[in-house]
């Protein structure tokens, strides 16, 4: 049971972006995002997207760094990867 976090690379909307994703079930990732405050609303098909300035109250939080490839293998691995254009849960 482990919560992982890409590094704020991503832009968009003016800001840059992590991805913070688990590889044992979306259950176990919204009940981490719902502790460090995290709205719902970030939740996007596999991952949650957290602006750059919440990463360090992620990696606080008890979240590996990893890197943005080290996410999509370990999604994938877990059989928890949704590409767009796919249904959510």
């Amino acid at each position: 049971m482990t919560v992982y976090i890409d590094p704020p690379v991503w832009p968009g909307h003016g800001r840059l972006w992590s991805h913070l994703v688990s590889d044992a079930s979306y259950a176990e990732l919204r009940a981490f995002a719902r502790a460090i405050g995290v709205l719902d609303r970030a939740f996007e098909r596999d991952h949650y997207d957290l602006p750059s300035h919440r990463y360090e109250d992620a990696v606080r939080a008890g979240a590996v760094e990893v890197s943005s490839r080290e996410v999509v293998r370990l999604l994938t691995a877990a059989g928890l990867r949704r590409r767009k254009g796919r249904p959510g849960p």
